[in-house]
């Protein structure tokens, strides 16, 4: 006798039918992470449809390694699905990738800030667009090679750190919704670190099993921000001054875009008494402020942009007792977070950091636990 959905037992995914009436979209970078989540899928029996974007230019793609979603990829994604035996399509996201990621990270960058794309990418392409043709393709929900964990809560799913500290992404996912977060799937989250992935693509005997980790911004070549930046914008690396903070000329510069808040090395003042670091861009003047390392330190952060993932309105509260990262590789810190307005805060580091800066990301994460609450991006404030 047939079973209901009302007592049939969920499936991995968490749905009650067969797998194979289970249809799973699945993002494929043309990375080990994905390819293992489709083949994996696909071995358990679910209806697998994989999907690669292509977000930039082909023909430049090609010559470029080390990042995600360039020509190659898409060649090694193809033979993936072919080895497996399930249907993949490329898809010309390149305009709208150009217009909801590249744009802003020229202009974020121009106005002195340090951007995030990967963030951006995340959450207007992969998680609102693509997110989108999953649906339109009947699909019942999207998997993605991410290292994060996507819990059943009292409240729903809920969003949580990867198993492996190493690899978790939380912070680059922490703009996730509550509505995006029921549709998507992170099969490699609970796995104990990368050998593991790697393990199982071998299983699978899959051609990407030793492929190189994607290390660069997929668009910038090298980590060279700069260069891209004076593509994208001709002319707009105009040469100033760099200035102590107490307002002596040290020197002078080809463009603020060449500096970042915390950088020391490369600043060609040599020949001082004292390390000095970037403490502040002031675009309007061009001008590069240097000071000594302490006054990088910051205890209050504002936030705008707040996606928040708590059980409660995040105005429920006049302050939230949470750990905070400023920046992806640092470890969190306990923190109060004081809500503004549904969307801004403003967050007080219980023990300041050092090098906080517009235009990164402040994640929101329980003090002790695994949880992740969401999170905004830092600005200069009013």
């Amino acid at each position: 006798m047939a079973l209901d959905a009302a007592t049939r037992p969920l499936n991995s995914l968490g749905f009650a039918k067969p797998e194979a009436e289970t249809r799973v979209l699945v993002a494929m970078s043309g990375g080990v992470d994905s390819s293992v989540v489709a083949a994996q899928l696909a071995e358990e029996g679910y209806d697998v449809v994989g999907i690669t974007l292509q977000l930039y230019d082909h023909g430049a793609a090609l010559a470029k390694k080390g990042a995600c979603c360039a020509g190659r990829d898409i060649h090694d994604a193809r033979r993936v699905a072919e080895r497996v035996g399930f249907p993949h399509y490329v898809l010309d996201y390149e305009n709208a990738f150009r217009e909801a990621v590249i744009e802003e990270f020229a202009e974020s960058y121009l106005a002195g800030a340090t951007p995030v794309p990967c963030i951006r990418c995340n959450e207007r392409v992969k998680f609102r667009d693509l997110l989108e043709t999953a649906k339109d393709l009947d699909a019942d929900c999207m998997a993605t090679g991410h290292y994060i964990r996507r819990m059943a809560g009292p409240n729903g799913a809920e969003l949580h750190c990867a198993a492996d500290p190493t690899r978790d992404q939380s912070y680059f996912l922490f703009s996730t919704t509550r509505h995006q977060l029921d549709y998507l799937r992170f099969p490699l989250g609970g796995l104990p670190d990368k050998a593991a992935t790697r393990a199982l693509a071998a299983k699978y005997g899959l051609p990407v099993a030793d492929k190189p980790d994607s290390q660069d911004i997929c668009f910038v070549p090298e980590g060279n921000y700069a260069s891209v930046i004076e593509k994208l914008r001709p002319g707009a690396a105009e040469p100033g001054e760099i200035v102590h903070a107490d307002g002596r000329v040290l020197g002078s510069h080809e463009g603020v875009i060449h500096y970042t808040i915390g950088q020391r090395r490369g600043l060609g003042i040599g020949g001082l008494s004292e390390p000095l670091y970037v403490v502040k861009l002031d675009v309007e003047t061009r001008r590069v402020i240097v000071g000594p390392k302490e006054m990088l330190a910051t205890r209050i952060v504002p936030v705008r942009e707040v996606n928040w993932l708590g059980d409660t309105p995040l105005t429920a509260r006049p302050e939230w007792h949470v750990s905070v990262k400023v920046r992806s590789t640092r470890p969190p810190r306990e923190a109060i977070l004081r809500p503004v307005s549904e969307t801004e805060a403003e967050v007080e580091l219980l023990t300041p950091e050092q090098g906080v800066s517009p235009g990164q990301a402040c994640v929101f994460y329980e003090t002790g636990g695994s949880r992740v609450f969401g999170g905004g991006w830092i600005w200069r404030g009013a």
